[in-house]
Formats: structure tokens, C-alpha cells, sequence
């Protein structure tokens, strides 16, 4: 019989094994096995830490009830590392993508009304995964550090998120036009566009990011205005895609919003 000891260590290696999902020309990190080693007993669904339910705070930031938060909970780190890089995050957001695409069926898209019919996404963490980064800095559970996420962002190394990607290319062939809200600042334009191109979005109609005029600005209010300057011009807005509230809450929100997954932060 296996000794308990040779057991941990198969589970330990099991638990190591890294998946990855081939996105044409990006490499999404996936987890195959979602047992926690710190608390073996709670299982893949996450379970208990003393003192935090991760799982029903995860649900809580989802809902937008927990808000003005800085940092994850320290007891949640490793909860919502395995959620990010397992396949529940991936199902999670097919799960969004899926329900998207499924209302852009049911609309009436004629070739003269796609002239004018936009659809906005966010980009990291909508679009683009950050993981990498994260990965490094305790999926939130360290403060953000703008500098250092800005040093990551020029690198241009942000991999797809596998399910965005599937819905922007069936909005294409549709012929909706794309439209990326970002709250990226204009020095990072030609480095954004890069790695957009680098993973399969190779086309949009605008990519709007954060101008002098809106800096220390609630991140609402600046892309409340994007919006509003856009249906100025004539565009509407069919879907407005993003990871935060903050990407879906004030005004000229469109006809209808999906919010992504994301428990690593907040963006008030």
C-alpha cells in the first residue's frame, strides 16, 4: 500500500501540473487541479478559511456589495489564485461571453444599422489577462503598485482572455464595430495597440484611453464621458463589456452590460 507520505507527494506534484489553453498566438495559464495544498480539507470549491469565507467574498465583490476595498484578504490569497488560474475563472467567463453573444442574436443587425452599432470593451482583465503580473504580486493581496503595473503594461506581454476573443471575432463578422474603453493613459497607445494586434484583435473602430483632463478622476466618471461623446457622434451602444463596475455603472451605459469576473481589484 502507498505510504501517506508517497501520497502527499503525488498530490503535490498533481496539484503542480500546469495546463495551457492555445489562443492563436496567445498562451492562456490554466490550472488542472483546483485542491488548495494549505487547506487540503476544503476542497476544490474552496471551502472554509477561518475567520473568511473566500468563496462568499468572492461573490460579494462580484455583486458589487463589497466595495472600497484595497487588497484581497491575506487568509484569500491562495483561494483566489486557484480561481484565477483554474478552469472555473474560464468557465465563469464563457459563461458571460456566451450570454453576450446570445442577446446580439436576438437584435435586428441589418447591414445599414451595423454602420452605426458599436460594442465597447474594456481591456485588462476584459480582454487582455494580466495574470502573468499578478501572478507575481499575490493575485491582490498586495497593494496595487502603479508603477510596477505600468512597467509590466510596456512590456506588451498581456495574453488574451480566451472567451473575449471568441465573442470580439463573432462581433466582426457581424460587423459591429469595436470599440476599446480603457483607463490605460495616451503613453501607453502604441504599446496597447501592439499587444492587441500580437493576440488576435486585429481590428477596431476606436481605442480610447485616459487623457491629462481626467487623471485622478473616478474611473466611472471618465468612461461615463467617453460614452456620452461616442452616442454624441452618432454610435450606439449595444453592449458594454468590462471586468469592473466602475467599466458599466453612471451613464450612457448602453443597452445592455456584462461584467467579467474579477476578485484580484477594485476600481472605484
Amino acid at each position: 500500500m502507498m505510504s501517506r507520505s508517497i501520497m502527499l507527494l503525488v498530490l503535490f506534484v498533481s496539484i503542480n501540473i500546469f495546463v495551457v489553453a492555445k489562443v492563436k498566438g496567445s498562451d492562456f495559464p490554466v490550472i488542472s487541479n483546483q485542491i488548495h495544498l494549505l487547506r487540503p480539507q476544503s476542497g476544490s470549491g474552496g471551502g472554509h478559511v477561518k475567520g473568511v469565507s473566500c468563496l462568499s467574498w468572492r461573490y460579494g465583490v462580484e455583486t458589487n456589495s463589497i466595495i472600497n476595498w484595497k487588497t484581497i484578504p491575506v487568509a484569500c490569497e491562495d483561494y483566489v489564485g486557484h480561481y484565477m488560474l483554474g478552469d472555473q475563472y474560464r468557465k465563469d467567463s464563457k459563461a458571460i461571453n456566451d450570454e453576450a453573444f446570445l442577446y446580439v442574436k436576438t437584435l435586428n443587425l441589418s447591414k445599414k444599422a451595423a454602420n452605426d452599432v458599436v460594442w465597447v470593451f474594456d481591456i485588462d482583465e476584459t480582454t487582455l489577462s494580466n495574470l502573468p503580473y499578478y501572478a507575481q504580486h499575490g493575485f491582490g493581496v498586495e497593494r496595487f503598485n502603479a508603477t510596477s503595473f505600468n512597467e509590466w503594461v510596456f512590456t506588451g506581454k498581456a495574453v488574451a482572455l480566451p472567451e473575449s476573443l471568441k465573442l470580439y471575432k463573432k462581433l466582426v463578422r457581424l460587423k459591429v464595430k469595436i470599440v476599446f474603453l480603457t483607463g490605460r493613459t495616451e503613453d501607453q497607445r502604441t504599446v496597447t495597440e501592439t499587444n492587441l494586434r500580437s493576440v488576435g484583435y486585429n481590428s477596431w473602430d476606436k481605442l480610447l484611453l485616459k487623457g491629462k483632463n481626467f487623471v485622478g478622476k473616478p474611473a466611472a466618471e471618465y468612461k461615463s464621458a467617453q460614452r456620452k461623446i461616442l452616442e454624441k457622434e452618432g454610435y450606439k451602444i449595444i453592449g458594454n463589456m468590462g471586468d469592473q463596475w466602475s467599466d458599466l455603472l453612471g451613464t450612457n451605459i448602453g443597452l445592455r452590460t456584462f461584467k467579467l469576473p474579477d476578485p484580484m481589484y477594485y476600481i472605484s
